[in-house]
């Protein structure tokens, strides 16, 4: 299995959406919720797609009442697949870089002497309240933390002062990669390198069952989010985009 279908089948497996399918080379995710990558049909390899193929994965999402949503690499190779998405009244956005690293590295990102997150083996309520704090989307939230909870091994970072938890982050292992989500950070304790002590207490964990490589995915406009990873070791693979089916009213 090269990187990108491990990559691509890690990146599903960590949100573990009720039901996967597997279409013509297509992995094909379904879930309510708002995680766009536990909803969107991703290609396992790079190259031509046909409309049969399209037509195929709109009927599958379709079938369950989902939107059709694609995740789709901006590579040229799949140009005229865009072409065809926009004939059909689809609409690329959300930016987002998949990035990938060492392990070892991203241990040394944190400051020397700082104490490193505290990692569990299942969010408790004090990890999962960080995501529906102040400056995050509630629901939004509530769907992540369903999300990244429903995986089986994945481990539960977070930094906290007393009760409160300040920053938080996940890690899946999946195909050969340990891979990092649901960074977040309390608004106000920003620029403390509380991140980077996430960052560094799942690297310590990683190391621990043998994995070297990880993997994450940020958007490709969060500057303080790159400058980050850029200090942990991380450098972009390849950038996508979710491109939707616009429902028009009737």
């Amino acid at each position: 299995m090269n990187d990108i279908e491990a990559i691509e089948r890690a990146t599903v497996a960590a949100v573990s959406p009720p039901a996967v399918e597997e279409l013509d080379g297509w992995l094909l995710p379904f879930d309510e919720g708002t995680v766009k990558r536990a909803r969107s049909a991703v290609p396992l390899h790079r190259g031509e797609v046909g409309d049969e193929t399209i037509d195929r994965i709109e009927d599958r999402y379709d079938s369950r009442q989902l939107v059709p949503a694609l995740r789709l690499a901006d590579d040229e190779c799949f140009g005229a697949l865009r072409a065809e998405l926009e004939r059909r009244h689809y609409v690329g956005d959300s930016p987002t870089c998949v990035q990938i690293g060492s392990v070892r590295h991203m241990r040394e990102v944190a400051t020397v002497g700082a104490a490193l997150a505290h990692v569990d083996l299942a969010p408790d309520e004090a990890w999962a309240t960080l995501f529906l704090g102040e400056g995050f989307d509630p629901v939004d939230g509530a769907h992540r933390v369903r999300a990244l909870s429903r995986a089986k091994g994945s481990l539960y970072a977070s930094v906290r002062e007393g009760r409160r938890t300040l920053a938080a982050g996940a890690m899946a292992f999946s195909h050969g990669w340990a891979s990092v989500h649901g960074m977040r950070t309390e608004q106000s304790q920003r620029g403390r390198g509380l991140a980077a002590r996430v960052l560094a207490g799942l690297s310590e964990a990683a190391l621990a069952r043998g994995f070297e490589r990880v993997f994450l995915q940020v958007d490709a406009q969060n500057a303080a989010a790159h400058a980050l990873y850029r200090r942990a070791g991380f450098s972009t693979r390849w950038q996508y985009r979710y491109w939707q089916r616009q429902q028009w009213p009737r």
